[in-house]
């Protein structure tokens, strides 16, 4: 899912710490390309470290460091580290959309289709199971809200109910992609704590969807 990590921080060549915002015609605000860049470059040096040592290894003294940033600017972007573990999680998904977009499910029915994404999520997340480990567990103990659990289940309607929304789905419908995700979740923790071989995954997840998404 991830792509390479850059291994040095890149210097910050603006001011640190602002966060200042250029008003469009329509009086909203938008982040400069700089805060962009920076945040991203923060982003990937927390998951770079988490993906080596785990959710241990993003101490945020550590994670400015590597993005060459000064620690008041990072707290800034992210008040605590949970924060950060949301971005991360958050980028993750972002990939994960993107190969999804970019190569759509070809099977013929609703629960081969969402197999098809959980089970490339899998792969993606088991190149680096590390970093996976640490998604995982922040999902977990987290101490505040993450977007994972809703955007995997936004995904799932998408694929296998012909684009149907999160808005514009039934609550049953919602309740039952959310329900796979959630499977697919406690699945992927077994794998990682070695009681789960791939196999084993894919064909718990193919009964699970064949019957939540039967009538969806």
């Amino acid at each position: 899912m991830r792509t390479p990590h850059a291994t040095t921080a890149a210097p910050s060549s603006d001011t640190e710490g602002t966060m200042e915002s250029h008003p469009t015609p329509g009086g909203h605000s938008v982040r400069t390309r700089s805060q962009h860049q920076r945040r991203k470059r923060i982003v990937q040096a927390a998951a770079a470290l988490a993906s080596r040592g785990g959710v241990e290894a993003m101490q945020m003294r550590t994670v400015a460091e590597r993005a060459g940033v000064a620690l008041g600017t990072l707290y800034r972007y992210f008040p605590s580290k949970m924060d950060l573990v949301v971005a991360v999680v958050g980028e993750e998904i972002d990939l994960l959309e993107s190969s999804i977009e970019r190569r759509p499910p070809g099977a013929t029915t609703p629960s081969s289709r969402a197999v098809d994404v959980l089970m490339r999520a899998t792969r993606g997340l088991m190149r680096e199971p590390e970093l996976a480990d640490a998604l995982i567990r922040s999902l977990i103990m987290a101490e505040v809200q993450t977007p994972f659990g809703e955007r995997i289940t936004g995904l799932l309607l998408r694929v296998s109910a012909d684009g149907l929304t999160l808005e514009d789905a039934t609550e049953e419908q919602a309740d039952l992609a959310g329900s796979l995700a959630s499977v697919w979740v406690q699945e992927l923790l077994e794998m990682l704590r070695g009681r789960r071989t791939y196999d084993q995954i894919q064909r718990r997840i193919e009964t699970a969807a064949a019957r939540l998404l039967a009538d969806i």
